[in-house]
């Protein structure tokens, strides 16, 4: 359940709305976000690596709209620049980006913050700042990049949750059949993007609001 003491709790489940994906697939995103909304998805991230600021601005709004009656949080992948005119509630940076020490200072103290990292080194790097969790990865082989970093494995998991206590976000290639061995090796939440989609049949109403809460259900 949504925490509103604890508005910055990571939750068990974090899909991310890939709109270079969604565009794939032919899925509208107002249809992805009322899939997530009606199966109660706590955070959900917006991702678009190729719109423009123009379009992921429209994009906000109208993520926003549709969220206007839900405690959802929605976090902006990257561009830590607009997240104040987008008003979403925090912000993802890469290691390629912005510098989580200096996207605390663009977006505040209120704001969540999430950091992307790939190896021990650049976790200890990312539990020395004030960010609100830890994403770790690729867990497993992902298709979501197009330059994946290497493969760490439920091993490389183990080793990151004992390198930090921050919440720690699995991402990378994680489906239903082992969100729970991901869990089990140590994650407090698990990011998903390519198996939030049905595997042959379309998209049909529904199809992606069963899948969400199929994870929900399985991570307890």
């Amino acid at each position: 359940m949504f925490s509103k003491s604890n508005p910055k709790r990571c939750p068990k489940f974090y899909p991310i709305l890939d709109a270079g994906l969604l565009a794939v697939r032919g899925v509208e995103i107002s249809f992805f976000a009322d899939e997530m909304r009606a199966a109660g998805v706590e955070w959900m991230q917006y991702r678009n690596k190729q719109g423009s600021e123009a379009q992921m601005l429209r994009d906000a709004a109208a993520l926003l709209a549709l969220f206007a009656d839900a405690p959802t949080r929605l976090i902006l992948n990257d561009r830590v620049d607009l997240v104040a005119q987008s008003g979403f509630h925090g912000v993802h940076v890469g290691q390629q980006d912005l510098a989580p020490t200096a996207a605390r200072g663009a977006v505040g103290a209120t704001e969540i913050l999430g950091v992307s990292t790939h190896t021990l080194e650049q976790i200890a790097a990312a539990d020395a700042t004030d960010c609100d969790y830890i994403a770790y990865g690729p867990i497993f082989a992902t298709a979501s990049k197009n330059h994946p970093d290497p493969v760490v494995g439920l091993e490389g998991l183990r080793a990151a949750r004992r390198a930090t206590s921050k919440p720690l976000v699995a991402i990378g290639g994680i489906t239903r059949a082992h969100c729970r061995a991901v869990v089990d090796a140590g994650a407090d939440s698990i990011a998903v993007i390519s198996d939030l989609f049905p595997r042959q049949e379309p998209c049909g109403v529904g199809s992606i609001q069963k899948i969400a809460e199929e994870f929900l259900a399985l991570l307890g």
